[in-house]
């Protein structure tokens, strides 16, 4: 095994045990698992005793014991410590598990509920009153979990309609199983059949078709007829409504309004415009977060800013504090002329790097400042964070191409540390090149900032004549590039993009074609002048393919054209508007964090920064059609491979 260039002599080892530990091979992690002195010495005892603890006949407690006092604090013990948590709560080993709890940092549900169920056995009568909130929120249930939710009902600590709730949650984000563990629980008369709650949610029109005459006469038939409706909404809202119609009279008030406020959850996130009506037919049903939220972006599509400000008003007040909507809500009170209301609101979320509190800004009058540069660190601050263990390790691993284990030793080293040290940290980051940690250390400031840090703009000599080339806004391209990759040249998506630009193999064949290069070759995205080429003429097709539109073609980067121009309205939509309805979470984050991140490196190329709403415009009005690039471009049809990853934190 070659050892990297410049690395320690002990590397080899390091490697050598990695590759034990992908493989399980035990006798070989052992062999390695003695520390020699080298900066990571930690690791290959750590995978040695994690492959350990995951052979439960053989765990030596006391071994486990000896490496977390010896690195305290590290990421390989909160990790070690972790996987042993689970391994006493799988075997029901309690009495360890309580004594130890305490010193994980961040536990995991999962080890939050075996902890939780070692309070239970040992008789804490606080326990289930303190955990009761779990009922209403947890949806991916650890199957340590179970046990306290079971004893929840047990204790009669929920109502019927509260475990009835709980299984309409569950049937609505696809959780069969954990829906028909929650029905279990309910009163003996109450429970429908496992084999119809099944039904009712794989095959929602057959259900419905076969309703018995007196299906209302029992709760759980009026339930499964529910939950029928709400799955079959999800791909045909408007026949779901057709259905409630002809179902409604057999509901009372309340499940009539969950029923509508279903359907209108699932229009609104087809961009339907019949949905903001059914919303105000659902009045004051209880709704999911994500429910509430696309309540309001049916009534910011619809134009209805009052509709916008009694649905932001309902949620809770958590949900209500977060920036997308404060704004929102600030919107609502001025287009009703509440001045001073809307002031108050935007007043809460201005002066900060997004897309919202820049906005926000605008709106009173102010345009984004980049604030006081930080006083950069000193050498003793520098040569004290360089010192420090975790960043040794951190830079060690990255050095070997350990990419993961590298982030991970990084970030958690960088937990609760001052802005000095943060700074410093990006700095190192910096000069190593390893620009996606330098961009995580200086996002992180509180009080002090170094912009350039937190905004980087490295591989200036290829970027920029390749934005000017194709008359591209470089500090567009750059607040793509920052989303995409973080500027890590190896980067790749789980969906196979690759590259500085994220550019999907089929994509960039497309181009290099379009361009006329032959002989195309997928490792070609690994080549930064290639990848930046590559991926700064596809940014001006596909502006070119779509009005023109920075937002148009940031959505279409990620999601592909075809869905880009599909998303538009009827009527032209204000571009703020148009990225807070994007249906695909990942998508509306991303085209939000591009625009903001475009304006900020503007401000840092040019000094002053230009106006976010009037880069966002206006989207004109749909003309039906949904492709944009024509038809052998990739990504311009619904189904075909696009070129963005997407956020890449």
């Amino acid at each position: 095994m070659a050892m990297p260039a410049g690395g320690d002599p002990g590397d080899e080892r390091i490697l050598l045990a990695r590759d034990a530990a992908r493989s399980g091979d035990r006798s070989r992690l052992n062999l390695y698992a003695p520390p020699t002195g080298h900066v990571l010495d930690p690791y290959p005892e750590f995978w040695a005793l994690s492959n350990m603890l995951a052979r439960p006949n053989d765990v030596d407690s006391a071994r486990i014991r000896d490496f977390l006092q010896r690195y305290p604090g590290s990421w390989p013990a909160e990790k070690l410590r972790a996987d042993w948590l689970r391994y006493l709560g799988k075997r029901g080993d309690f009495g360890p598990l309580l004594a130890e709890f305490g010193n994980l940092e961040q536990p995991d549900q999962d080890i939050k509920c075996y902890h939780h169920q070692a309070r239970l056995s040992s008789g804490d009568p606080a326990l289930l009153p303190e955990v009761r909130p779990m009922w209403f929120s947890l949806v991916d249930t650890p199957e340590s979990c179970v046990p306290i939710l079971q004893a929840l009902a047990r204790e009669a600590l929920v109502s019927p309609d509260e475990i009835w709730g709980r299984v309409r949650r569950l049937m609505e984000a696809k959780r069969t199983t954990g829906a028909k563990g929650a029905a279990s629980l309910l009163p003996f008369d109450q429970q429908p059949a496992s084999l119809d709650l099944e039904r009712a949610g794989a095959n929602p029109s057959t259900w419905l078709d076969r309703l018995p005459v007196n299906f209302a006469a029992s709760r759980p038939g009026r339930e499964l007829a529910l939950i029928a409706l709400a799955r079959l909404a999800r791909d045909d809202p408007q026949g779901a409504y057709a259905r409630y119609v002809g179902l409604n009279e057999r509901f009372s008030a309340a499940e009539r309004s969950y029923a509508v406020g279903q359907i209108a959850w699932q229009a609104a996130a087809k961009l339907m415009p019949d949905a903001n009506a059914w919303f105000k037919a659902a009045g004051d049903t209880p709704m999911s977060e994500e429910q509430a939220a696309w309540r309001v972006r049916a009534a910011l599509r619809a134009g209805d800013w009052k509709a916008v400000r009694t649905a932001v008003e309902a949620m809770s007040a958590d949900q209500r504090a977060q920036p997308d909507w404060t704004y929102w809500l600030g919107r609502a009170h001025q287009a009703q002329g509440n001045r001073e209301a809307a002031r108050k609101e935007f007043e809460r979320i201005a002066g900060h790097p997004n897309f919202y509190s820049i906005l926000a800004d605008e709106e009173l009058g102010r345009t984004f400042t980049l604030p006081k540069k930080a006083r950069a660190p000193s050498a003793d601050e520098f040569e004290q964070t360089r010192q420090t263990p975790g960043i040794q390790r951190a830079i060690a691993l990255f050095r070997l191409d350990l990419r993961t284990e590298g982030t991970r030793e990084w970030n958690w080293t960088l937990r609760n540390r001052d802005d000095r040290f943060l700074l410093s940290a990006a700095q190192l980051a910096q000069q190593l090149g390893i620009y996606d940690r330098a961009i995580n250390a200086a996002d992180k400031t509180r009080n002090e900032h170094d912009y350039s840090l937190r905004y980087l703009s490295p591989y200036r000599e290829r970027v920029e004549p390749n934005a000017r080339s194709r008359d591209l806004d470089p500090g567009w391209v750059y607040g793509l590039m920052r989303q995409e990759s973080r500027f890590v040249t190896a980067a790749r998506s789980g969906v196979g993009a690759q590259g500085l630009m994220q550019i999907m193999p089929a994509t960039g064949k497309w181009v290099a074609g379009k361009l006329g290069m032959s002989g195309y070759n997928v490792g070609w995205l690994q080549d930064p002048d290639t990848n930046v080429m590559l991926g700064t003429t596809y940014m001006r097709m596909v502006l070119e393919g779509l009005d023109n539109h920075p937002v148009l073609a940031s959505a279409a980067y990620n999601a592909g054209p075809g869905r880009a121009k599909k998303w538009k309205d009827v009527k032209p939509l204000e571009g703020a508007i148009y990225a807070e309805c994007i249906p695909f979470n990942e998508t509306r984050d991303y085209v939000k964090k591009v625009m903001a991140n475009a304006v900020i490196y503007a401000a840092l190329f040019e000094g002053r920064a230009p106006s976010l709403k009037a880069r966002l415009g206006t989207i004109a009005a749909s003309d039906g059609s949904t492709r944009g690039l024509g038809s052998a471009a990739p990504g311009a049809g619904l189904d075909e491979p696009t070129p963005g990853a997407g956020s890449n934190e």
